[in-house]
């Protein structure tokens, strides 16, 4: 029997997969006439699997991709965006309560300021991923996301592109999260996240607000760390920390209120962090702590921040997302909390981590390294 090169499934597998979605989709809502007007003549896109092994947040040095992320030319982009849009992003702020730079600059890294169009049809790609059990549920519900959207009758169906994984528009929203959070920020009567920049920072702004931003809260800060304290101490409030001697390395003052945590994104040696809840904001974004500092990163610099002061480790080990989930399995099976297995690392985690280093006599700074996995057994490649 004829195979499906993408999925290694007989070649009449997609269309029994879609015949399984239809009655589903029925029950929510869709017509006939906009599923078969989402999947006519799609196959299985063969691209997609393979794309979906690649992340650059994983693998690469922190310091490397920060520094890809927060470029000179992103930086200037970034600042004329921000005079071009001030009056849509005034609005923006007063409505939603989050800061024109970060706003902007999630713009910037998600699409290079729109610039950067991903052109991949996202019911072709959603539905391959679906149907091959990728983090399922997760596509299999998406999917049935993205015929609500078509079924509104607001953004054509041609319009309906996005990433590989299906991550659409400017602001590369799921189609979850355009359904929640995408807003008519123009007065048009529809969320246009392909083409309208104010329905794209209203939006941006609006997902934010929604995971809990909190306006008067700063991302964190760079700090310079005593020369002598508790590593296995990682929370507390910012009085705490400069109680026990850390300073802001851009030589402001750490705030009198609110709460930190310590973070070593690359180990002990690396650049030090003091990140609050908004930083755990970013991360719903897109969960990764290097996402996330770079986002911040930029956010500072629009503003005319100076770049981080401490020099990343020249031989920074960043495990792979393999490697990551392999981790989350073996402190799972030790007995540890882990909330999934998508290789990413919390700060709980974090903190279950630097048990386990305190207890082999390493420094317990929360950076899983080469050491670190060898002392567990596991590849660090």
């Amino acid at each position: 029997m004829p195979c499906d090169r993408a999925l290694g499934q007989p070649a009449d597998g997609f269309v029994t997969f879609l015949g399984a979605l239809w009655p589903e989709a029925a029950a929510q809502g869709i017509s006939r006439a906009t599923f078969d007007a989402a999947f006519a003549g799609l196959t299985p896109d063969p691209r997609v699997l393979a794309a979906m092994q690649r992340a650059p947040e994983y693998g690469k040095p922190f310091g490397a991709y920060v520094e890809s992320i927060v470029s000179p030319s992103r930086i200037g982009v970034g600042m004329r965006k921000m005079a071009q849009w001030v009056d849509t992003l005034r609005a923006a702020e007063k409505r939603y309560g989050v800061p024109d730079a970060m706003v902007v600059s999630i713009w910037g890294v998600e699409s290079s300021f729109g610039d950067s169009t991903d052109r991949w049809d996202i019911f072709r790609c959603i539905a391959t991923l679906a149907q091959a059990k990728i983090q399922a549920p997760y596509f299999h519900d998406e999917l049935i996301s993205a015929l609500k959207i078509l079924r509104s009758g607001r953004i054509a169906r041609q319009q309906l592109l996005g990433s590989y994984a299906g991550a659409m528009g400017q602001t590369q929203f799921m189609p979850s999260s355009y359904l929640k959070y995408a807003v008519d920020f123009d007065g048009d009567g529809r969320a246009d996240i392909w083409t309208s920049v104010p329905d794209v920072l209203g939006s941006i702004a609006n997902y934010l607000q929604n995971y809990g931003w909190q306006p008067d809260l700063p991302w964190g800060f760079e700090v310079l760390a005593p020369r002598a304290f508790d590593y296995r101490v990682s929370r507390g409030s910012f009085r705490d920390w400069a109680a026990r001697g850390f300073e802001r390395l851009d030589g402001g003052r750490l705030p009198d209120n609110g709460d930190a945590i310590l973070f070593f994104p690359s180990g002990a040696p690396g650049p030090t962090f003091l990140v609050t809840q908004n930083f755990v904001v970013l991360k719903t974004y897109n969960n990764s702590d290097a996402y996330a500092l770079a986002v911040a990163h930029l956010a500072d610099r629009l503003r005319g921040g100076s770049p981080f002061r401490t020099a990343w480790p020249l031989n920074d080990f960043q495990p792979s997302r393999a490697a990551r989930i392999a981790l989350q399995k073996k402190l799972a099976a030790m007995g540890y909390k882990v909330t999934d297995f998508d290789g990413h690392l919390d700060f709980d985690l974090r903190d279950d981590i630097r048990k386990l280093q305190q207890s082999y006599g390493m420094i317990p700074d929360g950076h899983p390294g080469r050491a670190f996995f060898q002392r567990l057994g596991l590849s660090a490649s």
